[in-house]
């Protein structure tokens, strides 16, 4: 085993891409928050960019190297240090044996991601070692419970000393620009208004907000259609509860639900979304599917270099 936890907190969890193919069984996707950070902290491994990693919330984690190890921070700056020398993300570093290795609170952002050489070790279920409380799966022993005091993580990739590397361009995963939404199949059963000021006024991020859905709060949007079946829930999905007051739904959303939906937040603007802290304002924009697929893939070629 490589690294000892000897600090941590119940969000503290191990991630990947997350479980496809199993929401007919009433299983949920979970994965990563930010998809975006964790890319860059494996590639810059030289890992797959689905490749576990931990997600680490909030900050209150540390983690004691049982052997020298090439390791890679990307996402939030929790204020993390090295034996208390600052560590800023978006690059790899080296932990000697012995080193601590311990995040403080939020500088910037919300989740910072730690990759491994070739991922974390851990036994995968559904395809997928993405830890998923609700769900009793994945995570260090396959059970869903998150990472605690004394657990050892070992690594899928040969541990060892490397080259030090940073990310040339880090995403801009702030809120300065709008969130995409691509419009839902009910959006035309919303009030004019409604519409308008769904794009036009600021919205709030509640303190009702974790990895199933975030709450925002603003105008009271009113949905003038009739009831609706249950129907599956895309990752970004914007529900319309009767309160008009819009959920994001999140990777560990369920998997199926009958409030009216607005449309669905883009993954580009899913990840910049998870690194939010609640308080925070956002703005929406509309944008056809054609445009939020040509965003993805311009992302996805910056990101293979």
């Amino acid at each position: 085993m490589s690294l000892l936890i000897e600090k941590t907190h119940p969000l503290c969890q191990l991630q990947d891409a997350g479980r496809f193919g199993v929401r007919h069984l009433g299983i949920t996707q979970g994965g990563a928050a930010d998809w975006l950070s964790v890319s860059h902290a494996n590639l810059l491994l030289g890992n797959a960019p689905s490749a576990s990693v931990l997600e680490i919330p909030l900050g209150g984690f540390a983690l004691l190297a049982q052997t020298d190890c090439l390791l890679a921070l990307a996402g939030a700056d929790l204020q993390a240090t090295v034996d208390g020398a600052a560590l800023l993300p978006w690059r790899s570093f080296n932990l000697r044996q012995g080193q601590r290795l311990v995040f403080g609170s939020p500088r910037e952002g919300l989740r910072a991601y730690l990759a491994a050489p070739g991922g974390f070790s851990a036994p995968a279920a559904l395809g997928s070692l993405a830890t998923v409380a609700r769900d009793s799966l994945g995570g260090l022993h396959g059970d869903g419970e998150p990472l605690a005091v004394g657990d050892c993580l070992g690594f899928l990739g040969a541990p060892g000393l490397g080259r030090e590397t940073a990310t040339a361009r880090p995403p801009d995963l702030s809120l300065a620009r709008p969130l995409d939404l691509v419009l839902g199949a009910q959006v035309g059963q919303f009030s004019g208004q409604t519409l308008f000021d769904a794009f036009n006024q600021p919205w709030t991020l509640d303190t009702r907000a974790d990895r199933m859905g975030m709450r925002l709060l603003g105008p009271v949007l009113a949905y003038q259609g009739p009831g609706l079946v249950s129907e599956g829930i895309p990752l970004g999905a914007v529900q319309v509860p009767p309160d008009g007051q819009p959920i994001v739904l999140g990777n560990d959303r369920q998997t199926i639900g009958g409030y009216p939906r607005l449309g669905a937040l883009t993954p580009l603007s899913m990840a910049r979304l998870a690194q939010a802290t609640p308080g925070q304002q956002l703005r929406l924009r509309p944008v056809m599917a054609e445009a939020a697929r040509d965003a993805h893939l311009q992302a996805w070629r910056a990101l293979m270099g």
